[in-house]
């Protein structure tokens, strides 16, 4: 059985003036039914463009998009509305609700738009605003609403059509943090209990790794990576991912040969392999990883720059051998104390250089 939604090869190319810009550049993605697939990057990765795609708001300039098996770039106008209809929903940060009608109105609007009686259409809204949990304040409008039951009534509307995939372009941004954290449990609650294809675009890295199957990073029009949360998080295939999902440490090293590594002038035993000998690398080290230890014994020592209590860690900034180290603790540490670090080998990370990584 094919996947239902694939992406191969996909370029995007404007024209901007004279410069030409690559919002996507070659990317290749896969999608079936019912997952929860977050896509992150920062400004300007191509994440929203890649939605646009996905969606049918816009075509590839180059490469194949298939949805349900169906080649999109081979559909004519009317054949792309009547998909993107049938097949797909949309939510976005703003609700765009109609301030003039109640909710059950308000979410009646695509099934209007798609000809269904209204017999129908009531009892269709009806289901879809109980499952969201405002199935008591069907009469009320928007401004009688929180900004969570607001951004309900919008998961409402984008499901009453009963698409396959459900399109999420940072639906959860003009919420405050308790909300947004409210909400992310209630869309993962939807997903897994209508068993529909979520597709998500996020800044947000927590927001990602917190709520998806699996995680798209995406930098200057490419995709950098495509895992689940705990391979993109533990197994980052390049600085970059390394440090743009998560805090890292990220220092220069040298791989003297399979298992054996060397930075902040000492040699470390680590668990990759498949480099070239004394190739110059990237070692990535995350904060909860390193161990505080004795400062005479230790392989690396340095002294307590600052420390910053977060809650459930302390953030220990230590100056050793020219570079920052960060590490999260439950153990605070005097500023100006001389501590020692250590790293197991498994939690040290050999990565290819960043300026080495192939367009």
């Amino acid at each position: 059985m094919g996947h239902l939604i694939e992406l191969k090869n996909v370029y995007k190319i404007y024209q901007m003036g004279d410069e030409t810009v690559h919002a996507l550049d070659g990317v290749s993605l896969t999608v079936d039914q019912g997952e929860f697939v977050a896509i992150v990057g920062q400004s300007g990765s191509g994440k929203s463009t890649c939605m646009n795609i996905i969606g049918c708001l816009d075509v590839p300039t180059h490469g194949i998009y298939r949805l349900n098996g169906r080649d999109v770039g081979k559909m004519n106008r009317n054949e792309l509305a009547a998909v993107r209809n049938e097949m797909l929903g949309f939510i976005f940060q703003q609700y765009n609700l109609l301030p003039r009608l109640n909710l059950m109105e308000n979410v009646e609007v695509p099934l209007v738009y798609a000809g269904i009686s209204r017999a129908e259409r009531h009892i269709r809204a009806r289901e879809v605003l109980e499952q969201v949990g405002l199935g008591d304040k069907l009469k009320n409008r928007p401004n009688q609403l929180s900004g969570g039951q607001q951004q309900r009534v919008a998961i409402a509307r984008a499901l009453v059509n009963e698409p396959k995939v459900l399109l999420l372009d940072e639906p959860l941004g003009a919420l405050d943090l308790k909300l947004r954290k409210e909400m992310q449990g209630e869309l993962m609650r939807i997903q897994k209990s209508l068993k529909i294809t979520f597709i998500y675009v996020t800044h947000d890295q927590e927001e990602a790794l917190t709520m998806s199957d699996r995680v798209v990073v995406m930098k200057d029009g490419e995709i950098q990576q495509i895992g689940t949360p705990q391979d993109i998080y533990n197994e980052p295939k390049n600085a970059f991912v390394a440090d743009f999902i998560g805090e890292s440490n990220i220092i220069d090293g040298v791989m003297y040969e399979d298992y054996e590594v060397e930075f902040a002038g000492q040699a470390f035993k680590c668990v990759d392999k498949g480099f070239d000998e004394n190739e110059r690398v990237d070692v990535v080290i995350r904060p909860e990883d390193i161990i505080v230890g004795d400062y005479e014994t230790s392989p690396i020592s340095g002294e307590v720059e600052s420390v910053i209590f977060k809650g459930v860690h302390y953030e220990i900034t230590v100056d050793a051998h020219g570079y920052k180290w960060l590490i999260h603790s439950t153990q605070s540490q005097p500023v100006g104390a001389h501590i020692g670090m250590n790293i197991d080998p498994e939690n040290i990370h050999i990565m290819k250089k960043m300026e080495a990584q192939a367009k």
